[in-house]
């Protein structure tokens, strides 16, 4: 009861400091709800960029999956990692340059068309609300399991805590919410992980104590002797191929994600942009580095704590009794011997494990003081609800913006352009709990699915229109239609009617790269089809490459 006391009152005191925020936070007009008055400070936009990134997915999951998967896990590591690298280096001060408010404002200026742009807002929705059901998924279980409600009442009380600091706040509130979602995200994440570290190995430093201390190898003899491969074991679970192309996929998708892409968007200058780029950066490498650990301790943990031990008195355990209760942890005696056992093979296997939970239930299963049990639940929820408001303000601006403003109604007063802004968050609060309640996988996956789309949708659009003053925006549209339809078919031919993975065996989130690949050479071919830009673009590109600090006094050409 104490693990659910703390739960209550530390979620208590963090929703209470989000709302907090989002009512000091409020704005009134539509610079402010979009951008926040691009006058985010650098460390702040940092942190703030860094929450926005690091999702339930890499909260909750992505040390679930590395548990569950080993080496093969680690493309979700580096894939994520190395995809904000690419778009904070190659990206993200060209974007801010550009000096507009979305993606799909970048996409339909550049390409000087709007047809364009709704091609963008398309792909945009897609993204987003894809993405935005890991992390309402994640709400859900983060209440579910602590403080024993179903996931459908779970995400319908995050729905309301996140409607309220994004319809007020728009962009403003929602980045200094997100600053304080960093701050209590990455103490929930890095206590319990030092202090594993320390119980299993002696060291403190997560890092540290998974790179010289022997629990790698204990860990992989035990896997053996379970029938297990070594956890350490490289493409044990996925070709190379497939670890290839998922990691390019998740790669070239963060670099083409538009809630990560809009941050760079709210501060003062280019300059600044690179600088709170930098910043996200070392926030980010702080969870990141200790993905790894965590995941490993965990893993031996629970095998240590589950595996041949009598059900009588694993279920005994509370911990384990409750998360039996969400049904994303199974204990079933197959061979009646009264013990329980861990094996590979799913049906002789007695014990079940949702990778989801994995890190949720690493402090409990650790035996580590009630509080940190709460921190870790209050991390999870900051984490899922920072990335959801930013995929909120995305579908928001995706309509309000960029159809209301930038096609249908371009004399509409600032009142009017917040007032439908706020409209659609609302909307969108309602889908993205619709998709909380009904996921069509579990966290990570989704997430991967998301990443995947625009991966073979907004990056190569992206790199185009800021390095190829060639491409037009008939090969632009092509593109992105070719590539986000090809890659959509495959992922639900897979993942929902039963297709087999029929190309060279790649996973339904690793087929992002194909798409992209096929995007760039549609969008290449068709450009050189086809008339080139008007010069007026084709100078406008060679501005946006130039080290100038000046924004480029864009116009939208048709």
């Amino acid at each position: 009861m104490m693990a659910e006391f703390w739960t209550i009152w530390l979620v208590s005191l963090s929703f209470g400091l989000y709302i907090y925020i989002g009512w000091r936070s409020r704005v009134k007009d539509s610079s402010g709800f979009y951008v926040a008055g691009q006058g985010v400070p650098q460390i702040a936009n940092g942190a703030a960029t860094a929450a926005d990134w690091m999702s339930a997915a890499s909260f909750i999951s992505m040390a679930g999956l590395i548990s569950t998967l080993g080496y093969d896990g680690s493309i979700y590591l580096m894939g994520w990692t190395g995809g904000y690298v690419l778009l904070a280096l190659l990206l993200a001060p060209y974007l801010r340059k550009f000096g507009k408010y979305t993606v799909p404002d970048f996409v339909g200026d550049r390409y000087y068309s709007n047809a364009a742009r709704l091609v963008a807002v398309v792909a945009a929705l897609f993204v987003s609300l894809t993405y935005v059901a890991g992390q309402m998924r994640g709400v859900g279980i983060v209440f579910s399991r602590f403080l024993q409600v179903d996931i459908s009442t779970g995400v319908i009380i995050g729905m309301v805590v996140v409607a309220f600091f994004s319809v007020l706040g728009g962009m403003k509130g929602i980045t200094w919410t997100q600053v304080a979602q960093y701050g209590v995200l990455i103490v929930a994440y890095l206590i319990p992980a030092a202090a594993i570290a320390y119980i299993l190995t002696g060291n403190p430093i997560p890092q540290l104590a998974f790179t010289f201390s022997d629990i790698v190898g204990k860990l992989n003899q035990i896997q053996l002797d379970l029938g297990f491969k070594e956890y350490s074991q490289p493409f044990a679970n996925r070709s190379q191929l497939d670890v290839l192309f998922t990691t390019l996929a998740l790669m070239v998708g963060t670099a083409g994600l538009p809630h990560v892409i809009v941050r760079f968007y709210t501060v003062t200058n280019v300059r600044a942009a690179r600088y709170s780029a930098g910043w996200a950066l070392l926030f980010i490498a702080l969870l990141y580095t200790s993905a790894p650990a965590l995941a490993t301790f965990a893993r031996y943990n629970l095998i240590s704590t589950l595996h041949n031990q009598p059900i009588t008195e694993v279920r005994q355990l509370d911990w384990a009794n409750k998360w039996e209760k969400t049904k994303l942890l199974t204990f079933d005696d197959k061979n009646n011997d009264g013990r329980i056992e861990l094996t590979p093979d799913k049906n002789t296997s007695e014990i079940t494990i949702d990778p989801d939970i994995i890190v949720l239930s690493t402090p409990e299963v650790a035996r580590l003081a009630p509080w940190v049990i709460g921190l870790v639940a209050a991390g999870g929820l900051a984490a899922a609800l920072s990335t959801a408001s930013g995929l909120l303000l995305v579908i928001s601006s995706s309509v309000a913006h960029d159809i209301y403003y930038r096609i249908l109604n371009p004399n509409a007063s600032e009142t009017q352009r917040v007032f439908v802004g706020r409209i659609m968050v609302g909307l969108a609060v309602v889908l993205a709990g619709y998709f909380g309640i009904n996921p069509p996988g579990f966290v990570a996956q989704v997430v991967a699915f998301a990443f995947g789309l625009a991966a073979a949708s907004f990056f190569p659009a992206i790199v185009l229109g800021i390095f190829d003053k060639r491409t037009n925006r008939e090969g632009a549209i092509a593109g992105i239609v070719v590539g986000l339809l090809f890659t959509l078919f495959y992922i639900v031919g897979v993942k929902f009617y039963g297709m087999p993975p029929w190309l060279f065996g790649i996973s339904p989130e690793g087929i992002g790269t194909v798409g992209m690949i096929i995007n760039f050479i549609v969008t290449l071919v068709v450009s050189r089809l086809t008339p080139p830009p008007p010069l007026a673009v084709q100078e406008m590109v060679e501005d946006l490459r130039s080290p100038a600090q000046a924004e480029l006094p864009v116009k939208i050409l048709h």
